[in-house]
């Protein structure tokens, strides 16, 4: 990977795209993945349809150095993430003999069902699952992991997270602190710290209330030092404009 190395994570269930299910997983996977120092430039929620999956990694995959994609790893029919894969790389689906013989042994009670989390698309390495049945797997720069979180944090922290980091990645700090003012109020030192602190991302998010509103400013940087420097220009600006409003 190169010391910018980008990701995308694509989670895949009808529950996330209709709401019925929170996406937790994409908001882990993305601080996850900038401490280790990958950025993440496009998070997406799929559908359970093959044809819609297959799309949109075939176009996703070639633009990034690395894909988390999570859900569909049961063995229910709406399970198909395993097939979806096998679609996009244009390959078969094959029974990893030791990944279903380990499932079979761990899983007595219900062995062929368990049996089906081992049809892996030809040519992935299977990811060993610490906590549940369904083994996730890589193939290219696709690392498929389950939908459960519980699962899904295990996995990429004892399993996926040594693969990725490589020489050279330089982990994404952050900064953040929330002020009882407005976005207007600010608005000037922000854009003042766009043109003096280039290289420093900022965010602005304001929150509203019936007895006032607020606003809490992130600032993101792989330079330390550069992150410091524009944090102590933020916090004085801002603290002057404050202590200068009106509204206070």
């Amino acid at each position: 990977m190169t010391a910018h190395a980008r990701a995308a994570i694509v989670t895949i269930g009808d529950e996330i795209v209709t709401g019925d299910v929170q996406n937790t997983n994409g908001a882990w996977l993305a601080k996850r993945l900038e401490a280790l120092g990958i950025s993440v430039t496009l998070q997406l929620a799929v559908r359970d349809d093959l044809e819609q999956i297959v799309a949109f990694l075939r176009q996703l995959i070639p633009t990034v150095e690395v894909v988390i994609v999570t859900g569909g790893l049961g063995g229910t029919p709406d399970d198909i993430t395993r097939e979806a894969l096998a679609a996009t790389f244009e390959v078969g689906q094959e029974v990893h003999r030791p990944t279903e013989a380990q499932l079979r042994a761990r899983f007595r009670r219900a062995p062929d069902y368990a049996a089906r989390f081992a049809q892996l698309p030809v040519g992935s390495q299977p990811l060993h699952n610490p906590l549940g049945g369904a083994p996730g797997f890589a193939i290219g720069n696709v690392y498929v992991l389950p939908g459960l979180p519980s699962e899904m944090e295990a996995m990429f922290d004892e399993v996926v997270a040594a693969e990725l980091p490589g020489d050279g990645l330089v982990p994404i700090a952050s900064w953040r602190r929330t002020w009882s003012t407005d976005e207007g109020t600010i608005v000037v030192a922000l854009e003042e710290f766009e043109s003096l602190h280039p290289q420093v991302g900022l965010g602005s998010y304001p929150t509203f209330f019936a007895h006032g509103h607020t606003v809490e400013l992130v600032l993101k940087s792989r330079d330390p030092r550069a992150l410091a420097v524009a944090a102590a220009w933020l916090e004085l600006a801002v603290d002057e404009i404050v202590a200068r409003s009106p509204s206070r």
